[in-house]
């Protein structure tokens, strides 16, 4: 059976981050012929979220969180853009 990366990576931010916001988008469609890509998908993603557990971070320290959080799936896809915010930023 074959793994639901997406559901994977907003399930494991869901839980370490509380996100007030998470979008988590399968892009592999936009890179089509790329290196990376493969035509079943699951290569690259974007993520944005929202959580204040980042408060007082940076947001290269906030992409490291992130990083670590996903480290076992980001070993397996291509590529991850991330946009991680506090809800206090977004006023």
């Amino acid at each position: 059976m074959k793994i639901n990366i997406a559901k994977v990576l907003e399930e494991k931010l869901r839980e370490h981050l509380k996100p007030s916001y998470l979008e988590v988008r399968d892009d592999s469609h936009k890179h089509q012929g790329h290196v990376g890509w493969n035509k079943e998908g699951q290569t690259h993603f974007h993520i944005t979220v929202v959580s204040d557990k980042f408060n007082g971070y940076s947001k290269i320290d906030r992409h490291r969180i992130i990083n670590k959080i996903l480290e076992d799936e980001i070993a397996i896809i291509h590529a991850l853009s991330i946009k991680a915010s506090i809800s206090s930023e977004l006023s």
